[in-house]
């Protein structure tokens, strides 16, 4: 069985998991109160980081799900996911509206990738 390798590691979660040659990676968070789009950036350099960190990288990701708070954002956060995601490498996605931790969080991405 493989080693299981937790990252950022916190009392009530790790910010990122690899098992068997793949990365889990908490939902991220960007700016709390900045714009969608502001937002998004953040938590796209933190899931670039945390791919980093883990010894992989965007274009090995193979699923997102994509939380916000009003799908009335989504062209917004879709302008800056399509000028960050990885050409050739767009990841099976998800994307769909919910209340998260706190109204000023427009938008929590989570990733799962190949190390």
């Amino acid at each position: 069985m493989s080693d299981i390798k937790r990252f950022e590691t916190g009392p009530r979660m790790s910010q990122a998991v690899v098992h068997g040659g793949v990365a889990y990676l908490a939902g991220q968070v960007g700016t709390a109160g900045a714009s969608v789009a502001d937002q998004t950036k953040d938590i796209l350099a933190s899931i670039d980081r945390l791919l980093e960190s883990v010894g992989s990288d965007k274009s090995k990701i193979l699923q997102t799900t994509i939380w916000l708070a009003s799908m009335d954002d989504f062209a917004e956060m879709n302008a800056v996911w399509d000028a960050w995601v990885s050409p050739g490498n767009a990841p099976a996605r998800a994307t769909g509206e919910a209340k998260l931790a706190t109204p000023d969080y427009k938008v929590e991405i989570i990733c799962i990738a190949a190390v």
